[in-house]
Order: structure tokens, then sequence, then C-alpha cells
């Protein structure tokens, strides 16, 4: 083996002869929002990410999927808010003065779409290092395997990252909407008119 192919000890999948360059991009962090669902903690890429904002002024729509809670006014713009534990199929999210509505934006069919989502509470902006998130895991999750785009290491634990655009996919909550439309008319009640 040859002294290029060596592995430096301290830096994980870099070559010792790595330049200055390839050592940092190895390195890379990306930062990421930390929150709380349910007792347990998860996490957005920050760049997705247009502001945080206090629960308020929502308006419920009838005939959504329970995890659509209803919309917001965003400067004139209407924006779904999306109850994160109710769309893992949890219980809908008590609020309390430390729910906080996301302002994510999510690219669907080529679109750029704004969309709210309720979290218990914001904690921090955390940089993990790239080498520090593992793959989803193939079971054992407590939500879908395609919503997690990683498992970040910190301080010895792991954050779950979510894939935000799998989350929040427009086509998967008209879906919804439209089992919630047929469960409804199958038992009887009356729709829209």
């Amino acid at each position: 083996m040859n002294a290029s192919a060596q592995v430096d000890d301290k830096r994980p999948g870099v070559p010792r002869s790595a330049t200055a360059a390839e050592a940092q991009a190895a390195d890379e962090q990306s930062q990421y929002l930390t929150f709380m669902l349910g007792g347990e903690q998860f996490a957005i890429g920050i760049l997705g990410i247009k502001e945080i904002i206090e629960y308020a002024g929502l308006t419920e729509v009838p005939m959504m999927p329970e995890c659509i809670r209803g919309v917001i006014n965003m400067r004139g713009a209407v924006v779904p808010v999306l109850d994160l534990s109710a769309r893992f199929g949890r219980k809908v999210t008590a609020i309390t003065k430390r729910t906080c509505i996301i302002i994510v934006e999510i690219e669907s069919d080529g679109e750029r779409h704004d969309m709210g989502v309720i979290v218990d509470a914001v904690n921090a902006v955390l940089e993990i290092p790239l080498s520090e998130i593992e793959p989803a895991p193939a079971f054992g999750a407590k939500i879908r395997t395609d919503f997690i785009a990683g498992m970040g290491k910190v301080n010895g634990k792991f954050v779950i990252l979510l894939n935000v655009d799998q989350v929040l996919s427009p086509d998967e909550i008209s879906a919804l909407a439209q089992v919630g439309a047929n469960a409804q008319a199958s038992a009887g009640v009356p729709g829209p008119t």
C-alpha cells in the first residue's frame, strides 16, 4: 500500500496526502435547525427555512387531512400549516407557550412553495460535520424511513435529520386529503357543496 492510499487517523476518510482544500471539503459541516416534537429531537437544514414565528393567527380550513391544521397570512400570501406530529401518524400537537411554526420553502414540480410546520419548541442551530451524519435506518424508526435524510450524531446522541421535500410533499398531502374525503363519503358524511 503506498503512502497516498493511507488514511489519516485524525480525519477518517481523508488520505494522509490530501491537500488542505481536500481536507477542508472532507470536514465540511452543514447547519441544521433543531426542534422538539413529542419528546424527540429533529432537525431541518437551515437553507430551506425562511423564518420561525410564534403560533398564532391560524385559520382552520374544513375538509383537510388531520395533519393540515389550517393556513396563515404571511405578508398577503396564504401559507398552509402542517402539524408535523400528526403527519408522522402521532397525536396532534398540543399548543403551548413554546409552540412555533417554522416556515419552510419546498420544491414541487419545479416550483417553490412556502409551508408552515408546527413543532413543540425550537432548540438551536447546530453545525453537524458530514462525517457525523449516518444514513437513515432501514427499520426501527418511529417515522417513515423516506422522511429521514440521515441521523446526525451530536454529543453522543442522534438527531433525526428530516427530508423536508418528502415530509411536506404536496402530492402526498393531496393524496391524504383524497383518502379522507373518500372515507367521509363512504361513511355518509356530506362533502362540500
